[in-house]
């Protein structure tokens, strides 16, 4: 489903783009519905505030921020030719890089217990996952939300083959949807919209699921990055942190959602209702890879195994940055 990455070619460019940095080149996945780039969550933070910039300033090192419409795909290739020194990046997308053999670091995490939402018409009879059986459905592959509704449908027994997807991004299954050109798509805070707009019904959600297809977010570097400069994966962690403080203090929930709905042009309203019933923001936005956060993500991988979305195995502990407690920092730097 994925070519490989790169070549012995690509592999020397990488190292030889990466052997000396003035220039930190940041790659994020553009969710803006707007004519701003947006990246969700902590990025718009830290990208609206230049928390980078700052931490990085007394070494001039130039901060150049990436925003791809292509998402995952497009940035593993970016990050395979060098293009790239660090990314954020939803679960799936960085899963596939590494196990195709892509030198990446995890320094934090970006978001976790991201919900998704099944979105059918009004008047749809699709209640449940079940009904879903030989429906078209409209999702983004190559993505976290891919993942996630393999996820959401193993709770039910199915798998991608029990449904007929249809490859769409966001806006366009939203689009697909509300034409009654698809039967149902699987998305994030954007058929929330439509829900309120009276064009589609969300019959269940990954929090219905009890977190089954939730999903996560990356800080990637490169290896060469990595190697090049030992200190920055723990300084960049830190910026995550910061962010992270500054988001989830109560008196600054309001400036957050404000700034998530300016940045992403989303109604403010659809933000707040993606967080009702939600783990505080201390937790979800959390940059920690504590022990919970490595178990989630090491069943992801065992998932995309299984769904051959990935022909590798990939081994969570051995791809941080930082290595837990317990796992020798020689184990953890191995690639």
């Amino acid at each position: 489903m994925y070519r490989p990455l790169f070549t012995a070619l690509t592999l020397s460019l990488c190292c030889a783009h990466a052997s000396a940095h003035t220039l930190l080149r940041v790659a994020v996945p553009d969710i803006g519905a707007g004519t701003t780039p947006a990246g969700g969550g902590l990025v718009d933070v830290i990208h609206n505030q230049h928390l980078l910039e700052q931490a990085f300033a007394a070494d001039g090192v130039e901060v150049k921020w990436l925003f791809f419409k292509g998402a995952g795909p497009l940035i593993n290739e970016s990050i395979a030719s060098g293009q790239v020194d660090m990314a954020y990046l939803g679960d799936l997308a960085s899963i596939v890089g590494k196990a195709n053999g892509l030198d990446t670091r995890i320094v934090a995490v970006a978001a976790r217990g991201v919900s998704h939402y099944l979105a059918v018409p009004p008047d749809s009879p699709v209640k449940n996952l079940a009904d879903l059986r030989g429906k078209t459905v409209g999702l983004f592959r190559g993505t976290a939300a891919q993942l996630s509704f393999i996820q959401a449908l193993n709770t039910a027994g199915m798998t991608e083959k029990d449904v007929r997807v249809v490859n769409l991004d966001f806006v366009a299954a939203s689009a697909a949807l509300a034409a009654r050109q698809i039967d149902a798509t699987w998305g994030g805070a954007n058929v929330l919209a439509l829900r309120d707009k009276g064009l589609a019904a969300v019959p269940l959600s990954t929090r219905s699921l009890g977190g089954a297809g939730e999903l996560a977010g990356l800080v990637l570097v490169t290896g060469a990055l990595a190697q090049a400069h030992p200190d920055w994966p723990a300084r960049i962690a830190q910026v995550q942190r910061q962010a992270a403080d500054w988001a989830a203090a109560p008196e600054h929930r309001d400036a957050y959602l404000r700034l998530q709905a300016d940045q992403a042009a989303y109604p403010e309203a659809i933000l707040r209702a993606d967080l009702e019933g939600a783990a505080p923001l201390s937790v979800l936005l959390s940059p920690t890879p504590d022990p919970a956060f490595i178990a989630r993500l090491q069943q992801a991988v065992e998932v995309a195994l299984k769904a051959r979305l990935i022909r590798r195995d990939v081994q969570v502990r051995d791809w941080l940055a930082t290595p837990p407690p317990g796992v020798p920092a020689q184990t953890a730097a191995a690639h």
